[in-house]
C-alpha cells in the first residue's frame, strides 16, 4: 500500500504541468491571405473554450464567489469577467488606417484607429452597469498596460442597433445593456503585446506564437490586436485572442521578389510544436486568377486555400511561398467592398466647421446603410443642417430613422444615427455644419498644438437583393466598416505667454528673496585699517 502511495506521489510531480482537464480546449490558428497589391494579411488566433460555463450572474456579485480554477483559460481575464459579471466583452487596439479598396473585409471586423471596447452586462447587481464598466476599463487598462482608462462617460455610448450581441445572451430575466467607447488617440506597441502573450498557454516558446515578432509586427502597414469574450449555449464561455497586421514582403526582400516566408516576414520560425493546442491549423489563401507555389505543400486545399496541420508538420517549420507569375497591383473585383465611405471635417475658423460623408456605391445592388457618428463634447452637431445629395442633386428621401442625442458639455459625446440608401452607381454626399468648443486652458492636452483625435464612425452596410422570380426584396448584410478618424483643430491659446510669466515671476522673486535674505543674514563688521606709516619699521 505504501509502495502505491509512493508511486502515485511520484507520478504527481512528474506529470506535466500542461495536462489539461475535459472542461477546456485550446486552439491556435495562424492565416495567410495574399492581397492583389502584393501585401499579406496574416491573423493569429488563439481560442480557448471553457466548456459548460456560464458567465456569472450580477444578483451575485454581493455574494463571494465560487473559486475558480484554470489549467488553460487566462485567469487575469477570468477574474475581470467573474468581478464585474461580463457577458460578452471586445477589446480592440489598432495602429493605421484600413484600407478596403485595396484590402477588401477582414475576418476580423474592428478594424477602426485606436482603442475600442464594449461589452454586455446583465442588470440586477447591487452596482451600478455604468460602476461596473468603470471597473472594467480600468480593469483592462491596467492589464493591458494602455489608457483605457480614459474610456470614461465623456466618450460612453450605448449604440445597440450597430454592436449586437456577437454569442448568447443568459435569461436571468433581467435586461441586458451595452456600453461601448472608444479612443482614437490610443495607439498599439510593445508594452501591449507583452501582456497579452502572457495570456496564453504556451506563451511565446512553442505553436505559432513563436512568430511574434514586435518589430516586424509593429514594423506593419497595419497592425492590431482583439480579445474577444463570447458566450454559447452550447459550448460555454469562449475568449479569443487575435492579432493581426498586413505585411510587406517587399520591405523585406533584399532580391524585390514577390516572395515570402516565415523567415522573411518575422525572423522566425516555428520551432516546436504547442502540446496543449487541441488543434494548430495554418491556412494559406491566394486572389483569384494567381499562380503561386508553396514549400511544403499543403495538407490539403479548398477554394484556393491551403490547410496546414501544424500536429503533423516537421519542425523546425518555415513556410516558403513565391508567385510562379507576375502580379499586377490592380485590385481584384472580388476585394472590392461594393460601398466606399469616405469622411472629411472642413472648415477655415477655429469656431465653425462642416462634416462631410461620402457614400459611394460602386456596385449594381443598392445599399442599405446603417451610420452611426459618435463625436466628443467638443464638437457639436447643428442637425437642422443635415442634408443628402445623391450625383450633385439634393434629396432628402435616401435619409430615415434618425436618432440623434446631444452632447452635454464636459459629460456626454453627441450620437448622430441613420439609414442612408445609396442607389446602385450612385455617390450619395452627407453633410452638416459642426460647432467648435471654447476650451479652458485646462481643458486641452500637453500637445495642444496638435489638435484633437476624433474617433472613426462606424457604418453597417446591407446589400439589396431581389428575387428575379418572386420579386421579393431581401437585406445581406455585410461585414461592419469603418471610417477614417479625424483631427479636429480648435482655438489653442498662447501657452508661451503663461511659460514667459512664470519664468519673469521666478526670477523677480529670487532676485527679492536674495537680496532680503542676504541683508537679514549678512554679519555687518567695521573694520579698522592702520597707517602705512605706522605699519612700516625701519
Amino acid at each position: 500500500m505504501k509502495s502505491l502511495c509512493f508511486t502515485a506521489l511520484i507520478l504527481s510531480l512528474i506529470t506535466p504541468a500542461w495536462t489539461t482537464t475535459p472542461t477546456e480546449q485550446f486552439y491556435e490558428e495562424l492565416s495567410f491571405r495574399n492581397l492583389k497589391d502584393g501585401r499579406v494579411a496574416t491573423r493569429f488566433s488563439f481560442k480557448t473554450v471553457l466548456n459548460g460555463s456560464v458567465p456569472r450572474d450580477p444578483s451575485t456579485l454581493g455574494q463571494e464567489d465560487q473559486s475558480q480554477h484554470y489549467r488553460l483559460f487566462p485567469l487575469a481575464m477570468g477574474q475581470i469577467l467573474r468581478e464585474y459579471a461580463l457577458t460578452e466583452l471586445h477589446l480592440t487596439l489598432n495602429a493605421g488606417n484600413w484600407d478596403y479598396d485595396r484590402w477588401g473585409y477582414l475576418d476580423e471586423p474592428s478594424v477602426g484607429t485606436g482603442a475600442e471596447l464594449w461589452t454586455w452586462m446583465a442588470d440586477g447587481a447591487p452596482s451600478s452597469i455604468d460602476e461596473r464598466w468603470e471597473g472594467t476599463r480600468n480593469a483592462l487598462g491596467g492589464l493591458f498596460c494602455s489608457s483605457l482608462g480614459g474610456l470614461n462617460d465623456k466618450r460612453t455610448t450605448s449604440p445597440e442597433s450597430v454592436f449586437r450581441p456577437e454569442g448568447d445572451l443568459p435569461d436571468w430575466g433581467k435586461p441586458h445593456r451595452l456600453r461601448h467607447a472608444s479612443l482614437a488617440s490610443e495607439n498599439v506597441c510593445t508594452e501591449n503585446l507583452t501582456p497579452f502573450i502572457k495570456l496564453l498557454p504556451c506563451k511565446a516558446l512553442s505553436g505559432i506564437a513563436t512568430l511574434l515578432n514586435p518589430h516586424r509586427l509593429f514594423d506593419a502597414d497595419w497592425h492590431g490586436l482583439g480579445v474577444h469574450v463570447v458566450w454559447n449555449e452550447h459550448t460555454g464561455v469562449e475568449i479569443s485572442l487575435v492579432i493581426q497586421a498586413v505585411l510587406n514582403p517587399f520591405r523585406f526582400s533584399q532580391e524585390k521578389t514577390i516572395e515570402w516566408s516565415f523567415n522573411s516576414l518575422f525572423k522566425k520560425q516555428v520551432e516546436r510544436q504547442c502540446p496543449i493546442a487541441s488543434a494548430s491549423t495554418l491556412s494559406v489563401s491566394f486572389p483569384a486568377g494567381e499562380s503561386w507555389s508553396l514549400e511544403p505543400q499543403g495538407s490539403k486545399s479548398e477554394g484556393g486555400v491551403s490547410l496546414y496541420d501544424l500536429a503533423q508538420a516537421q519542425y523546425p517549420f518555415d513556410l516558403q511561398a513565391k508567385a510562379s507569375t507576375d502580379l499586377s497591383t490592380s485590385v481584384h473585383e472580388d476585394f472590392k467592398p461594393p460601398l466606399r465611405v469616405q469622411r472629411a471635417l472642413n472648415g477655415p475658423s477655429q469656431a465653425y466647421g462642416r462634416l462631410s460623408v461620402s457614400f459611394s456605391n460602386t456596385g449594381a445592388a443598392p445599399v442599405q446603410a446603417l451610420y452611426l457618428e459618435t463625436m466628443p463634447w467638443l464638437v457639436q452637431f447643428y442637425l437642422h443642417t443635415l442634408t443628402a445629395s445623391a450625383n450633385g442633386t439634393e434629396n432628402g428621401e435616401l435619409l430615415s430613422h434618425i436618432q440623434y442625442t446631444p452632447a452635454v458639455p464636459h459629460g456626454k459625446p453627441a450620437t448622430v444615427q441613420l439609414e442612408v440608401h445609396v442607389p446602385a452607381y450612385t455617390e450619395v454626399l452627407l453633410t452638416m455644419e459642426v460647432a467648435k468648443s471654447f476650451l479652458r486652458y485646462t481643458d486641452h492636452p500637453p500637445d495642444a498644438q496638435r489638435g484633437w483625435d476624433l474617433p472613426p464612425a462606424v457604418v453597417i452596410p446591407f446589400l439589396v437583393e431581389q428575387n428575379s422570380s418572386s420579386n421579393a426584396i431581401s437585406l445581406r448584410k455585410l461585414p461592419r466598416m469603418y471610417t477614417n478618424s479625424l483631427l479636429v483643430d480648435l482655438a489653442t491659446p498662447d501657452f508661451s505667454m503663461p511659460y514667459n510669466v512664470i519664468i519673469f515671476t521666478c526670477s523677480l522673486i529670487a532676485f527679492l528673496f536674495g537680496s532680503v535674505f542676504n541683508m537679514l543674514t549678512r554679519n555687518f563688521v567695521v573694520v579698522s585699517l592702520k597707517d602705512d606709516s605706522e605699519t612700516e619699521k625701519p
